[in-house]
């Protein structure tokens, strides 16, 4: 028995048991994470450089640039120095700090994501009110209301997880520090008030879900009220990326900690937790490229010798 006083790493799970598998798994993970680095940092230098896309849309998809780089460096780097070097070992600061910058912008990326949603809600549904309701005070009070809430939210969920007591080793099985992992390490009696405050959680954010499922309701009726193909067309493919990004960030998060426990496997645990934890963040700005001419022709001109002055 031990206390999480006496506990100085954590075990993570390997991703594989043979060497060339451990190659192979390094291999892969560095290139989620250049894809990653590389289009997260394209959209963040081409919005920053880009003065035409100095919009509130852009200003948001800069800010969820950011939180998905942060992401991808939280938990990627451990899990590649760990399949190079054949090692299972995180010290329990880093654990600490895993969990705490984990939860930190995945919390930063839903908030973010609704308020993506409003800006698109308003951009079709209110367009005359748009520069009032989205201007640059607004966005940039909205920004950092997503940050600060997300910081909150995961400093109680961080300084609550690592006060309990760990009675059960300290073996995590997942391949990095996430809160339902080290919750099993936890003594039965004691984990109960993470639940309550992951219920709390919960709830509060459902208000943001319920937000977003009435900004698309009213978005699609006033798309469908648009009189011409061309325009309803044009609005709805305005928000096609959001949805697709939205779609994929709670599809992979939801299935991996709500599926039923006879589906639960150390395989498929593994797979589902790099699917949301990797795979949202190295897709996200291929989403919002393949339908966004603006953006393409920025990155573009950013790849291809600087920006042409508007």
């Amino acid at each position: 028995m031990s206390n999480s006083s006496s506990i100085r790493h954590f075990l993570l799970l390997a991703l594989a048991d043979t060497r060339q598998l451990q190659l192979l798994h390094f291999c892969l993970l560095l290139g989620i994470s250049l894809a990653a680095l590389l289009g997260n940092g394209l959209i963040i230098s081409a919005v920053a450089c880009g003065h035409h896309l100095h919009t509130p849309m852009f200003f948001f998809l800069l800010n969820l640039a950011l939180s998905d780089l942060g992401s991808i460096c939280t938990t990627v780097p451990k899990a590649m120095h760990n399949s190079l070097w054949d090692t299972r070992d995180i010290s329990y600061t880093g654990c600490v700090a895993q969990v705490f910058f984990f939860v930190f912008y995945a919390a930063t990326e839903f908030y973010l994501l609704t308020v993506m949603c409003y800006d698109r809600y308003v951009s079709i549904c209110k367009p005359l009110h748009y520069g009032t309701l989205l201007g640059s005070r607004a966005c940039a009070h909205m920004a950092a209301a997503a940050w600060a809430s997300a910081l909150l939210f995961s400093l109680i969920h961080t300084a609550n997880i690592f006060s309990l007591p760990l009675c059960h080793g300290s073996a995590l099985g997942q391949f990095f520090c996430e809160i339902p992992a080290i919750l099993k390490l936890s003594c039965s009696k004691h984990y109960l008030r993470e639940f309550v405050l992951i219920a709390v959680s919960v709830c509060l954010n459902f208000g943001c879900f319920v937000s977003i499922v009435f900004s698309y309701v009213e978005i699609f009726r006033a798309v469908l009220r648009i009189p011409s193909e061309q325009g309803r067309h044009k609005a709805f493919s305005s928000c096609l990326p959001h949805l697709a990004v939205l779609s994929l960030f709670l599809s992979t998060a939801a299935f991996a900690h709500l599926k039923p426990s006879s589906m639960s496997s150390p395989s498929l645990d593994l797979a589902l937790s790099v699917l949301y934890s990797m795979v949202p963040p190295a897709l996200n700005p291929l989403i919002y490229s393949l339908r966004n001419q603006e953006l393409n022709a920025a990155v573009w001109r950013l790849m291809t010798g600087g920006f042409q002055k508007h």
